[in-house]
């Protein structure tokens, strides 16, 4: 949504986006990147289809912008969830 929106505004002929997920668990040890170094880590791979006559350069930007959504800076931030008995 947030792409469509961004190519709206800027006029770009993006005709849709496809995102598919992976989601796995894996050691922290085995990942260089990640400040956690001890038990498992989920992991979620992110495959973005662009539909439309788009040049390299959109395409560049709009990866940037899908870093940018809403929903994926809620799941890179540090999540803490309270749960109550209503």
């Amino acid at each position: 949504m947030t792409l469509a929106l961004y190519a709206r505004k800027k006029g770009w002929p993006l005709d849709g986006v496809t995102v598919r997920l992976t989601h796995s668990r894996i050691h922290a040890a085995d990942c260089a990147d990640c400040e956690t170094k001890e038990g498992k880590l989920d992991q979620i791979e992110r495959e973005l289809v662009l539909s439309g006559r788009l040049t390299e350069e959109q395409r560049g930007r709009l990866a940037q912008i899908a870093d940018m959504c809403p929903v994926h800076r809620t799941l890179t931030s540090e999540i803490k969830i309270r749960t109550r008995l209503a």
